[in-house]
């Protein structure tokens, strides 16, 4: 008996519905041998061949394509096109989903026309793509997903990718920017008071008046890390402060300091301290 949905003729392995991702959705699919056809959406697809080669032909936009179809090559399809592939044998391929107000952000706050930043493109070979893409698929995959800031910050970087690689331009227009002194200031406060609370992305990016570009670019350029990894740090020096001072219970230090549970604070902990929080625990008693 099979245990995983089905989508057509695609199994559904892993999907990011229900996880509250913003902009973006993710499955990763085993395709059986054959044809498979998927109409125009709403939303701009990407398609990453996962695992052994298979050849493969494929059509959309009145263009053919044959190929031998390896591990990390990625097919685009702007939203509104059809397309069809035929493969010789199973595949496995991680479907990415991003919504055109995303992308179209992302191309205006790198000085492009959405309109011509997004064309079809057939076993395309990005490093910078297929490192995102491989980051959202390990997302799929994890017991305890990570907080929704990250998820949001793999939306921004594969939508901007996404209209670089088309241009061939790597360097957003602000790359050298920084927040102003009281776009940094009211960002810290904001987060250091709502640690115990889902953050998002756009939330920050409203806070500071920025896009969601703009505040990936010039958050990392004033904190020296990303949103995400930043909140992280900050969420772990809460706990470590919280278990030597507060004697609270570990589980409800975990919540307090934003952690989904407890062990979501001793991986996290023992990722970036190099300690547990028991370890913490005992020390100090």
């Amino acid at each position: 008996m099979n245990d995983h949905p089905q989508t057509g003729s695609a199994t559904i392995l892993a999907t990011s519905r229900g996880r509250g991702w913003r902009g973006l959705e993710a499955e990763l699919l085993r395709i059986p041998p054959g044809r498979t056809h998927i109409a125009g959406t709403p939303y701009h697809r990407l398609g990453i061949h996962v695992g052994r080669p298979v050849r493969a032909q494929c059509r959309c936009d009145g263009r053919e394509h044959r190929r031998l179809q390896k591990h990390g090559d990625i097919d685009v399809v702007p939203a509104g096109l059809d397309g069809a592939w035929e493969d010789d044998g199973e595949c496995m391929i991680l479907r990415l989903k991003i919504s055109k107000d995303l992308f179209d952000q992302a191309a205006i706050d790198l000085g492009r026309d959405p309109a011509e930043a997004m064309a079809p493109k057939f076993q395309l070979r990005d490093p910078r793509l297929e490192a995102i893409a491989w980051a959202l698929k390990a997302e799929l995959e994890a017991d305890v997903p990570s907080d929704h800031l990250y998820a949001d910050t793999l939306a921004t970087a594969l939508a901007l990718r996404l209209v670089e690689a088309g241009s061939g331009s790597s360097r957003p227009a602000d790359a050298g920017r920084a927040l102003l002194p009281r776009q940094k200031r009211i960002l810290a406060d904001y987060i250091e008071d709502n640690l115990d609370a889902p953050l998002s992305l756009a939330e920050l990016a409203g806070l500071a008046g920025l896009s969601l570009s703009h505040l990936k670019t010039q958050f990392r350029n004033s904190f020296g890390m990303p949103p995400h990894q930043y909140v992280m740090h900050r969420r772990i020096s809460r706990a470590e402060a919280l278990i030597r001072n507060s004697g609270l219970p570990l589980s409800q230090i975990a919540l307090e300091a934003g952690f989904a549970h407890q062990s979501h604070m001793a991986n996290s902990m023992k990722r970036l301290l190099g300690i547990s929080p028991g370890t913490i625990a005992r020390l100090v008693n």
